[in-house]
C-alpha cells in the first residue's frame, strides 16, 4: 500500500484546509478558474475528474465480467443496493430533512439545491477509491474489479434516467441536455478511452503491461483527487466560513444514508453467507458514492457556487472518514463472515 492510501484522511484533510485557505486569500484566482467553462462544463474540473476516472476505466475487464455467473451473489447484492435502493433512500432523506426537519433553518431554494446534490451522490454508484477500501479489508481484488466494472457499465445507461426521474419527483427542473452531456463526458468517453487503452496495452505485453500502465497513472490520479478537493473547497470557501452550520446540516442525512446503506449490505451479505473477501468489498461498494462524478454533474447542472455543488462537496468531506470507519468495522467482524460460510461461494 502506498503512502497516499496509508494516510488518506490526512491528505484529504490538508487539501480541504488548503482549498478553504486559498479560496479566502485569493478569491479572484478561483473566480478565474470558475470562468473557464464551455456549455456549463468547467474545463479544469473536467480534466481533473478525467485524471481520477480514467485509471479505473482501464481496469474494467470485460472477460472477467463474462464470468460473473460463477459467483453471482456478491454482485447481485451490490447491483440491488446501488440501483434499486440507494438512489431512492438518498432522495427520501433529502426531502425529509430539507423540506421538513430543517425547513426552519434553510430557505426553499437552497433546500432544493441541497436535495439535488444529494440525489446526484445517491445515483452515482461507487468511487475509484473502493479499490483502496477493498485492499484495506483484504477483499478479493478480482471480484472487486468485476463488481465495479458491472456497476460502471450499468451507470452508462441508468445514471441519467434515474437522476432525471428523482430530480423531477422532487420538483426540480431537469436540464436534460446538460445531464446527458455530463453522462457522455464523465462516463461514456472515459469508459471508451479505458477500453481502447486496455486493448492497446494488452497488445503490447498482456495483463502485466496493463497493470504497469495503471501503476504509472496512479500517482497522477492521486494528484487529481487532491487538486479537485482544493478547487472544490476553494470555490465554496466563503460559504463554508460564513455558514458552517449548513455543512453540518448537509452532513447529517449523508451520514445516515452511508451507514444505513452499509447496514443493509452487511445484513444482506450475512444472510447470503458470503465469505469475507467477497462481502467486505460488496458492502463498501454499496455504501460508497462516486463523488467525482456527482461533483462534476452538479457543477454542470447547477453551477460551481450552487447548493447542489456544495452538497456534493460535503459528500467528499464525509466519504473518507466514514469509509475508513466501515473498513475498521469489517476487519473486526471478518471472523463472523468466515464462520458463516462453510462452503465456497458458487
Amino acid at each position: 500500500m502506498g503512502l497516499f492510501e496509508r494516510y488518506l484522511t490526512v491528505w484529504v484533510g490538508m487539501g480541504i484546509l488548503a482549498g478553504v485557505g486559498l479560496g479566502l486569500l485569493t478569491p479572484a484566482t478561483f473566480a478565474a478558474i470558475a470562468a473557464v467553462e464551455v456549455a456549463h462544463v468547467n474545463l479544469i474540473v473536467a480534466v481533473l475528474i478525467w485524471i481520477m476516472i480514467y485509471p479505473m476505466m482501464i481496469q474494467i475487464d470485460f472477460a472477467a465480467v463474462r464470468d460473473v455467473g460463477k459467483r453471482p451473489q456478491g454482485l447481485v447484492l451490490t447491483v440491488v443496493i446501488n440501483w434499486l435502493i440507494k438512489p431512492f433512500t438518498m432522495a427520501a432523506l433529502g426531502v425529509l430533512f430539507f423540506r421538513y426537519l430543517f425547513a426552519d433553518w434553510v430557505d426553499p431554494q437552497s433546500a432544493s439545491e441541497y436535495i439535488a446534490g444529494m440525489i446526484l451522490l445517491g445515483v452515482a454508484p461507487c468511487t475509484a477509491m473502493v479499490f483502496v477500501w477493498s485492499q484495506l479489508t483484504k477483499g478479493d481484488p478480482n471480484y472487486t474489479l468485476v463488481q465495479v466494472s458491472v456497476n460502471d457499465l450499468i451507470m452508462v445507461v441508468a445514471f441519467a434516467p434515474i437522476a432525471a426521474f428523482l430530480l423531477g419527483v422532487t420538483d426540480l427542473t431537469v436540464p436534460w441536455e446538460t445531464l446527458l452531456l455530463s453522462t457522455v463526458l464523465y462516463v461514456v468517453l472515459p469508459l471508451v478511452a479505458g477500453v481502447l487503452t486496455r486493448k492497446w496495452q494488452r497488445g503490447r505485453g498482456g495483463e502485466a503491461a496493463v497493470s504497469g500502465f495503471v501503476r504509472v497513472l496512479k500517482p497522477w490520479s492521486v494528484v487529481g483527487l487532491i487538486a479537485t478537493v482544493v478547487l472544490l473547497f476553494g470555490f465554496q470557501a466563503e460559504t463554508i466560513v460564513a455558514q458552517p452550520a449548513v455543512i453540518g446540516l448537509i452532513a447529517i442525512p449523508l451520514l445516515i444514508q452511508t451507514y444505513g446503506i452499509f447496514a443493509i449490505g452487511y445484513l444482506g451479505a450475512r444472510w447470503l453467507k458470503l465469505p469475507h473477501d467477497i462481502a467486505a468489498p460488496a458492502c463498501l461498494i454499496g455504501a460508497s458514492n462516486f463523488f467525482e462524478l456527482a461533483v462534476a454533474v452538479a457543477i454542470s447542472l447547477f453551477g460551481l457556487h450552487s447548493g447542489a455543488a456544495l452538497a456534493t462537496v460535503v459528500g467528499v468531506l464525509v466519504e473518507v472518514p466514514v469509509m475508513l470507519s466501515l473498513v475498521a468495522f469489517l476487519n473486526r467482524s471478518s471472523r463472523g463472515f468466515e464462520q458463516a460460510t462453510a462452503t465456497p461461494l458458487r
